[in-house]
């Protein structure tokens, strides 16, 4: 049996003019029938360090009894000269998250994905207390099963108050051993309610990782780095994916 979780991430490499660039890492969100592809924002674009690809390439399972078996699914990232992701902004800011919308009908016809919905998001902050174990699933560097093509879980816990934005920034901190290449991975935690006992993807769906926390005031030859790390909330989905 494959764990449902693994079907919900999906790595996602960038291309310029045809050029490998970055790897990242990616996750599938439906909702009223429609499919898209969560990543952060700095993946398809990033102006600081002058990364602009052109194109994202993810894959697909399409055989539950041959995990092996895979295919590459190409997506453009702009049209008629316009980008094709959403991304958000508060009044802190611009949001490092990215939703890009997949064409249902040019995916493979036998794909197989599960996908978190708005159901998958919690009721109530109560529910994520300080130091709540979760789950980031991503490719770590590149790093992932690559005869099964899925991708690795590392453990997190919550950082700092899910019911406050920290320092008034849209993203809660997590304390977990990260690296490149992880940027736009799913933060979940297990949903331990009844009613997800026989649900197929019995996760929460907490947050969007983006990248390490540092501190500007560290001396790098004689401090560790801290191990925090930014999710954005999750329940910017619910605006980025409105009709």
């Amino acid at each position: 049996m494959i764990e449902p979780i693994l079907l919900t991430a999906t790595q996602i490499l960038t291309y310029e003019q045809g050029k490998l660039l970055t790897n990242a890492s990616g996750f599938f969100f439906e909702r009223d029938g429609r499919l898209f592809l969560v990543t952060s924002r700095h993946v398809v674009q990033d102006e600081p360090s002058q990364h602009n690809p052109d194109r994202i390439e993810i894959q697909f399972h399409v055989d539950l009894d041959n995990a092996a078996d895979i295919i590459n699914f190409s997506i453009p990232l702009f049209q008629n000269g316009q980008a094709v992701w959403r991304q958000g902004i508060d009044n802190a800011g611009e949001i490092d998250v990215a939703v890009i919308e997949i064409d249902k009908v040019a995916m493979p016809v036998t794909a197989v994905y599960l996908a978190f919905t708005p159901q998958h998001m919690p009721g109530s902050f109560e529910e994520v207390a300080i130091g709540t174990s979760m789950l980031i699933i991503g490719f770590p560097l590149g790093f992932h099963d690559t005869l099964h093509y899925f991708p690795i879980a590392r453990h997190a816990s919550s950082a700092s108050s899910f019911r406050l934005r920290f320092q008034g920034q849209g993203y809660f901190l997590t304390d977990a051993r990260t690296h490149r290449g992880m940027s736009g991975a799913p933060v979940v935690m297990r949903d331990k309610s009844k009613s997800s006992a026989s649900a197929p993807l019995p996760w929460k769906l907490l947050g969007i990782h983006s990248a390490r926390l540092d501190v500007g005031t560290r001396d790098v030859e004689v401090d560790e780095a801290l191990g925090l790390n930014c999710a954005w909330f999750a329940d910017i989905l619910l605006t980025l994916t409105k009709n």
